[in-house]
């Protein structure tokens, strides 16, 4: 049965690095892929938290297309910075105004699956903090049954450091970042889709500010690609209603039986088309 798959993102290409190679598997299985940005990347002009239009060439249609996007959605926020110092970033806003926000995208959807970060915002940034606080609140206005925080393997992700030091000089992750291999419910091998996966990363590293997860995305599109596949060809996420101790290899598998059925008014899931959709939720 297709399902439309909702992949909640904090900047221009973080989608990249976390979630592409799903996105990308998903969308060939014939299910509806839509990614939605909170942060235009701007720096910021004001005090008003409230959504703003976006410029128009922020919007990464390309990348997305890559992926198999069906539609893009920018929600129009501005970029907190690392350090959450932006006084109009999305990490300052109220977490029932973005979510509300967001939540009208998944009603618009019918969305079946929502995709968050970790609740430590992976590495800690605010905007990512933010993402986890306001995605998992949205899903929860809008009945959305499955919500997955996409998380890296942090034991694998230091044993990766320690191999690809001559590449990754600059990143020195926290002992702390990501999720621990036992929180791991989901890992999802896209070994099949690291072309699409690394072409996505190329194509948003030009555009990428500075800080250690963009250092990292612009240097691992130049490794051999082999090991990009061999590195970068799992992707991992946490389930919070499953049993610890559960492994799954699909961001689909062992659906809930909550989930309403489809007599209960939600419409047929509808496949992606060739180029994305771009929107801009005011």
């Amino acid at each position: 049965m297709p399902r439309t798959c909702v992949f909640f993102h904090a900047h221009r290409g973080d989608e990249a690095l976390l979630t592409a190679g799903t996105m990308a598997r998903l969308a060939a299985e014939g299910h509806r892929v839509v990614l939605v940005l909170a942060a235009t990347g701007r720096e910021p002009s004001c005090l008003d938290p409230r959504p703003r239009a976006p410029v128009r060439a922020d919007v990464p249609d390309a990348p997305a297309g890559m992926l198999g996007c069906a539609r893009v959605v920018v929600l129009g926020y501005e970029d907190s910075g690392p350090d959450g110092e932006a006084l109009g970033g999305f990490s300052r806003t109220n977490v029932d105004l973005a979510a509300g926000v967001l939540a009208g995208v998944l009603r618009e959807e019918d969305a079946d699956l929502l995709t968050v970060y970790d609740p430590g915002g992976g590495y800690g940034h605010p905007d990512h903090v933010h993402v986890h606080r306001v995605g998992v609140r949205a899903a929860e206005l809008a009945g959305t049954p499955v919500v997955l925080e996409a998380t890296l393997d942090r034991d694998f992700l230091r044993r990766a450091l320690r191999f690809l030091g001559p590449f990754l000089r600059s990143w020195a992750a926290p002992r702390t970042a990501y999720s621990s291999r036992a929180d791991i419910t989901h890992r999802v091998r896209v070994g099949a889709y690291s072309s699409m996966k690394r072409a996505a990363m190329a194509a948003h590293s030009g555009h990428r500010a500075g800080g250690d997860p963009a250092c990292a995305s612009a240097a691992l599109p130049r490794l051999p690609r082999l090991l990009f596949r061999q590195v970068m060809g799992t992707e991992w996420f946490v389930r919070r209603d499953l049993p610890p101790g559960t492994v799954l290899d699909h961001p689909l598998a062992m659906w809930p039986d909550t989930a309403p059925p489809p007599e209960q008014g939600r419409r047929p899931a509808r496949h992606p088309t060739t180029e994305p959709r771009i929107s801009v939720k005011k």
